[in-house]
């Protein structure tokens, strides 16, 4: 009989609250031997990890020192060569702004087996913490998921032509945009109102949660005057506004 090959399972944390993991990212952290764990999953999480499981810490946040990501591909490999249990615990999803794809493709061309599970990404979390849907039929037919923080010059995002899309209905979300905050503002009022609402939450769903709301003219100002940092998910759109701007119509009498 072949022995079935090593298994590395990419765990989505989700935003930070352990009670927003899902039941099988439970399982699986209770049955890792190793867990490779990214610097925005939240303490609580790890209290599912076994007694004598190996924590390491792999630290990857925009803007700060990170772990190298060959080295984490590599670890994960030689981890689970070894017979190890690997767990690669990662916030919000592993296939959202997470780098799951690049980790999967890795370990796939090793021989590796790969199993995804998913978590509540950042985006929708921040949303749902201060009220917001992302859709609404009346205000959002769609939502666009981005990511302002770029590889280089040349990946930058043309954030005029995201605006325009925008513009049709659709609600833009906004990861890692903190810190290009103003060529990100400038750039949508090429396409967007300067009264287009907007909502900045910083760490979703967890107790220092931070939120304000904004119009986009003011985007900037709002962020460097309420003091908000990384990691902050930006929310642009209609449904920004406050929910008694987006309730529903009233019911006409029979």
């Amino acid at each position: 009989m072949t022995p079935s090959l090593p298994t590395v399972h990419l765990v989505g944390a989700g935003p930070g609250d352990p009670e927003l993991l899902t039941v099988k990212a439970i399982r699986a952290i209770r049955q890792a031997t190793v867990l490779l764990v990214d610097d925005l999953v939240g303490d609580g999480v790890l209290r599912y990890a076994r007694r004598g499981a190996r924590i390491v810490h792999v630290g990857k946040r925009g803007g700060c020192a990170s772990t190298p990501q060959a080295f984490i591909e590599r670890l994960m490999a030689a981890e689970a060569l070894a017979g190890e249990r690997v767990v690669r615990l990662k916030g919000g999803d592993p296939f959202v702004f997470g780098r799951g794809g690049e980790e999967a493709a890795h370990l796939r061309a090793l021989g590796l087996q790969v199993e995804v599970v998913n978590g509540i990404t950042a985006g929708l979390a921040a949303a749902t913490s201060i009220g917001v849907p992302l859709t609404h039929r009346a205000h959002a037919h769609g939502v666009i998921f981005v990511t302002g923080h770029a590889r280089g010059d040349a990946d930058q995002l043309d954030w005029p032509t995201l605006a325009r899309a925008a513009a049709q209905g659709l609600t833009l979300v906004i990861y890692m945009g903190i810190s290009t905050i103003e060529s990100l503002q400038a750039g949508l009022l090429q396409g967007l109102s300067d009264a287009t609402p907007v909502a900045i939450v910083q760490h979703a769903s967890l107790p220092q949660q931070r939120d304000a709301r904004c119009t986009l003219a003011d985007l900037a100002r709002t962020v460097a005057r309420e003091q908000l940092g990384s990691p902050a998910i930006v929310i642009v759109g209609d449904v920004a506004a406050a929910l008694g701007a987006i309730a529903a119509p009233a019911r006409r009498a029979a």
